[in-house]
């Protein structure tokens, strides 16, 4: 939930809404801002419009998927909802259906709930007043639902055509003094399975070894036209250059212009799904395994920004020949986006709902006594002072990156 657009006036005392004439110029003033700069687009960066369309479009769905499993919850528990908002102030349209208001906002990069009394318990309908496992649950439905999401996304993007390798992944070099030396690995061996799932493909196998960093695994292989087990440990922080066992590899066929043969493929739903379900957790692993080698010593997160995703999500979308070979990547991107939202939205950061799922665990173990609201105010604003300055930090180095003609990060 973004605090920042919230509003934390009693329903005894609601505030009194702005005139029409304040509210029509900051319409006529935001509109006009809104048409010069798409105008202008169009004119001068017609694909760095297409691509920000595409994000936006994404980014909304998921940010506004994450606020309706706020509101659901909040509904379900009674709890009095003023408002459930599609984009930030200024406010273009609003109706109140029963005791919340709908509305639709200028600004589309995000949306808003508006709770009763979220800091203070005034009244029994307040966010407040509820116990404390309500409020946990209001407060981490958002990031559970941006991490549940993704296993429809991925369905969806296996059941639409889509591009993959063919050909298994065939061993082409051995870095010494690795994991892979010391197992008996060899050059030419073709990787059948890795940790007992079948690798068809050089994406599969190199996907496969990174979840399993930090473990002994087996890896089945054919040498000489026979199949083989090697036991091998996937490290942590491999050296610069080297992956987890020390292995680089090559599909086993390539085209003329030296990149791999690919196949379409389309899965019906009774097999997207569970395959969906698999790799949503896959990705949860393989972003545990990213934080853990930060730890480990192989660097810190590369980030990105509106800017730099946005590039990325143009450049999914022009990557496929067709309109229709480009929803099943797009989607992908979209389940991607959705698992770090979630992710981050639990990190206990101030500002963020894992911030005050911090404070609300900090109460529990005093045994229901409770932060002065304005000391946890004080740390979400520190916080949100802070978030905008790495945004604007992150944007910079995307905004420069793209000047200076650098690809869009990984």
């Amino acid at each position: 939930m973004n605090e920042n657009w919230r509003e934390h006036t009693p329903l005894s005392t609601p505030k009194p809404p702005e005139g029409p004439e304040k509210n029509g110029r900051q319409s006529l003033i935001s509109l006009g801002l809104v048409i010069v700069g798409v105008i202008a687009m169009a004119i001068f960066a017609r694909s760095a419009l297409q691509s920000t369309a595409l994000f936006l479009f994404i980014l909304l769905g998921l940010v506004m998927a994450h606020e309706a499993a706020h509101f659901f919850t909040a509904k379900a528990f009674g709890i009095f909802v003023h408002e459930f908002a599609f984009g930030f102030p200024p406010r273009i349209w609003g109706k109140r259906i029963g005791e919340t208001l709908y509305s639709i906002n200028w600004l589309p990069v995000g949306g808003f709930v508006r709770l009763e009394g979220e800091e203070s318990a005034e009244g029994p309908r307040s966010f407040a007043s509820q116990a404390a496992w309500k409020r946990l649950i209001v407060l981490a439905a958002g990031a559970i639902t941006n991490l549940l999401l993704p296993i429809i996304l991925f369905a969806f993007a296996l059941t639409f055509p889509h591009q993959v390798p063919e050909g298994r992944a065939v061993v082409t070099g051995i870095q010494s003094g690795t994991p892979a030396e010391t197992a008996g690995l060899k050059t030419g061996d073709v990787i059948l399975s890795v940790a007992g799932r079948p690798a068809n493909n050089i994406v599969e196998a190199s996907r496969f070894v990174r979840l399993n960093q930090g473990k002994t695994f087996d890896l089945e292989v054919r040498r000489d036209g026979q199949v083989t087990h090697v036991n091998v440990y996937g490290r942590w922080a491999p050296p610069p250059g080297q992956g987890p066992t020390g292995i680089s590899i090559a599909p086993q066929t390539v085209a003329p212009d030296g990149k791999p043969y690919t196949i379409t493929e389309q899965q019906p739903p009774w097999e997207a799904l569970p395959n969906a379900t698999r790799m949503t957790w896959d990705t949860m692993i393989l972003a545990r395994n990213e934080v853990v080698g930060w730890f480990k010593g192989t660097g810190g997160p590369q980030l990105a920004g509106p800017v730099g995703i946005a590039q990325t999500t143009g450049e999914v979308a022009r990557s496929s020949e067709t309109t229709v070979g480009a929803i099943s990547p797009l989607l992908e991107l979209a389940a991607l986006l959705s698992i770090n939202l979630g992710i981050m939205n639990l990190l206990p950061l101030p500002m963020l709902d894992g911030g005050r799922i911090f404070f609300l665990l900090i109460e529990v173990v005093r045994g229901g006594k409770r932060i002065a609201p304005e000391r946890e105010a004080i740390v979400h604003t520190v916080g949100f002072v802070a978030f905008l300055v790495l945004a604007i930090v992150v944007t910079f180095a995307d905004i420069s990156r793209l000047i200076g003609g650098g690809p869009s990060l990984p």
